[in-house]
Formats: C-alpha cells, sequence, structure tokens
C-alpha cells in the first residue's frame, strides 16, 4: 500500500479523526498513486494515521479507517451493517408508515464519499468520491446480504463524480428492474423519481419539518416555496391547511407536487394550487397579508466559502421578503442547506432579515437533518442543513 507523508504538525487534524487531509498538508506521496488507490496517511516522521482514499485535488485523502485494517469484503461488510443497526435501533428498518430512509449517509457512518438511500425495496447509491465508485460492485453484493429482497440498486453519480480524461461518470442500474417506485414516510405516500429527480430522488432529511409543517398547518393558509415534489405541502394538506399554494420554477417539479397531492385523495387537491414560477417574482407580486404560513426551503445558495456572502444575501433578501408579506402572528419556516453558512451565520441571517424589515421575531424552534443523517461528532462540516421556525410579528 502506497503512502502519503504529512508535513510536521498537520497529523493533528487526523489525530483529533477528522476524515480529510487536504492537499496542503501533504509532503511527499509514494510515486504512481491514482485516483481512487487506498493509501497509508503517515505523520511526518512515518508514523501511521490512517487509511483512505486518495484523490487529486482539495480533499486529498477521504479517511475511512484510523486502524491499520485489511480493507477486504468483511470489512465494507461490517462498515453498512453498523449503519444498518443504527437505523433499526431508531426504528426505520421495518416500519410500514415509513419505507424510505438513508442507509449510508457518508462521513457520519464512517463511508466518507458514499450515499445510500432505500425507497421501499429499491436502493440507490450516489458516490462523491472516485474510491468509493470502485467498489460499487462490493456495495451491492453488501446490499444483496443485507436486503435479499431487494427490487433493484441504482448507481445515481453522473453528476456527483467529478468528470476526469479517464472517465465520464454515468448514472446506471446495478441490479434489477427500476420501475414507478411509491414510498410512505409517516403514513403519506410519495411517488419517487429515482432517475430524473433531484438528490437520490426525495429529500429524506426534512422528514422530522415536514411532520412539524404537518402539525402546525391545520386552520392557516401555506406557501410552500421550492416546493419540488411537495412534501411540505402534502403534510400540510394532511394536517388540516386551509389552502396551500406551492411554488418552483421547474415544470417537472410542478408535476411531481400534483402528482403527490393526488395520492392525499379526499378533498386535498381542491385545497391546493400549484405555480410553475421563479420563486423570487411569486414573492415579489404576491399580496401581503394572504399567509399565515411559509416554507422557505431553497437550494444551496452558497456551496463554497468563496461564495459564502454572496449566499448570505441571497438567503437574507428572501427571508426580508417572506417576512414582509407573511401575516402578522405567522410562522416562518427557513432553512439553509448550505454547508458554508453555519447555524450562527443563520440565525444572523434572520435577525438582519427581521431588523430590516422592522419586525419582531422569536425563534420557536431549531432544526437540522432528521436521525438517518447521522454527524460524525469529529466532522462539523457534515452538519449541512439548518433551519429556523421563526414567529413573525
Amino acid at each position: 500500500m502506497k503512502r502519503i507523508i504529512l508535513h510536521k504538525g498537520k497529523e493533528k487534524s487526523l489525530l483529533r479523526f477528522h476524515p480529510w487531509v487536504f492537499s496542503g498538508a501533504v509532503a511527499k506521496m509514494d510515486r504512481g498513486i491514482v485516483n481512487g488507490e487506498i493509501v497509508e496517511v503517515c505523520d511526518h516522521s512515518g508514523a501511521f494515521l490512517a487509511l483512505g482514499h486518495y484523490h487529486d485535488n482539495s480533499i486529498a485523502v477521504r479517511v475511512f479507517s484510523f486502524e491499520p485494517v485489511t480493507p477486504d469484503y468483511n470489512f465494507w461488510r461490517d462498515k453498512l451493517l453498523r449503519a444498518f443497526r443504527f437505523r433499526q435501533s431508531i426504528g426505520l428498518t421495518d416500519n410500514p408508515d415509513t419505507t424510505m430512509y438513508r442507509l449510508v449517509n457518508g462521513e457520519g457512518d464512517g463511508l466518507p464519499g458514499l450515499i445510500i438511500d432505500l425507497y421501499d425495496g429499491n436502493a440507490v447509491l450516489q458516490f462523491h468520491s472516485f474510491g468509493m465508485y470502485q467498489l460499487r460492485d462490493v456495495f451491492v453484493q453488501c446490499l444483496h446480504e443485507l436486503f435479499p429482497n431487494l427490487r433493484s440498486i441504482y448507481n445515481k453519480s453522473g453528476l456527483t463524480l467529478g468528470e476526469t480524461e479517464q472517465f465520464t461518470p454515468e448514472d446506471e442500474l446495478l441490479f434489477g428492474e427500476l420501475g414507478a417506485v411509491r414510498a410512505k414516510e409517516n403514513g403519506i405516500a410519495f411517488n419517487i423519481d429515482i432517475q430524473g429527480g433531484q438528490k437520490t430522488g426525495f429529500f429524506l432529511d426534512q422528514r422530522d419539518s415536514r411532520a412539524m409543517v404537518g402539525e402546525l398547518a391545520r386552520g392557516r393558509n401555506v406557501l410552500n416555496m421550492f416546493c419540488y415534489s411537495g412534501g411540505f405541502s402534502t403534510y400540510a394538506l394532511r394536517g388540516g391547511a386551509v389552502h396551500v399554494d406551492s411554488v418552483d420554477i421547474s415544470r417537472k417539479a410542478i408535476e411531481l407536487t400534483e402528482g403527490n397531492i393526488q395520492l392525499l385523495g379526499g378533498d386535498a387537491p381542491q385545497r391546493h394550487t400549484a405555480y410553475c414560477k421563479d420563486v423570487f417574482a411569486f414573492l415579489e407580486e404576491m399580496p401581503s397579508q394572504q399567509y399565515d404560513l411559509i416554507v422557505l426551503d431553497p437550494p444551496a445558495f452558497a456551496k463554497h466559502h468563496r461564495v459564502k456572502e454572496q449566499g448570505i444575501k441571497g438567503y437574507r433578501n428572501i427571508n426580508r421578503k417572506a417576512m414582509s408579506k407573511l401575516k402578522p402572528g405567522g410562522l416562518l419556516f427557513t432553512f439553509s442547506c448550505s454547508q458554508a453558512i453555519s447555524i450562527d451565520d443563520f440565525r444572523t441571517i434572520a435577525f438582519s432579515a427581521a431588523a430590516m424589515e422592522n419586525k419582531t421575531v422569536r425563534v420557536v424552534h431549531q432544526m437540522q437533518h432528521a436521525l438517518d443523517h447521522p454527524v460524525s461528532i469529529y466532522h462539523p462540516e457534515g452538519d449541512y442543513l439548518k433551519g429556523l421556525l421563526l414567529a413573525v410579528e
């Protein structure tokens, strides 16, 4: 196994079990190391620190073990088994009311560069490192061992793996047949577009926040911005909202939303209107005090620290506009999935928006991703989703 030697003093983060080695920490490396190769990481004296996958970019090594193990089939199977047992312990693996959940959450499960989501017997793998991608056959075998009744295994990594001269990533079916997929969350059925949808097909990380919207929607007029497939809208309608408007710029997202509202049955479709429109234009044009509950769940405005200030301005502006239009005494569910924006940054954004609009705002609750998205305490960067429930006067 080839070795990477760190500059003196750069081993400190690994001694604190942080799973990333940045390129600037590398003093020298053996010849011939290729992208995706498993390497030993050593301190300046040559002492072993960790094992991980190498890649020629800013994150040079993603660490999967801080012990000198043999990364064979049993090693990877045991990693997946531990991830499965954790989901089992929180009641997700055999729950007829919730048949979709995240099985592997990258660094949070000691498998950096790997995401595995399950949708009622259909597994979706998403690779964020070439090293993990090269192990896809191993993970397929592990999944068959854990879930012998799987209907399909789909690799959805075309947009998450960087293109190189030797490799152009593409989505592909790894096992079975991928037909129409329908799964439940807290007893609500959703159509899941694995192949053409965002992420792996559904935003599983918002499960708990959707449930809270459902609990608070009764008797309210609700606006769901950036609705995608209508998760928040569906919960609000089931929870007894008077009316729900869903807005997204994507026609495909609107079609998904309308289809999922139809699955609710009853009078839900009559209490719902979908708008295929730019969210910012909709907020600008809509009447004031029409809604007493607004959900803002936009895509990441700041994916990297170099655009952090631009992202802060974007979040501040959209929250200002929502606060200015919300009915007095209304509720604002506002979220950021930007890794570069911390929860302290996000609270400051809400503070600034409230002050600029001269609103009295109380923080009712602070939200994060659902329980099946654990974050390693040694890897705070994994804590990407943050949300605030605000009461706006």
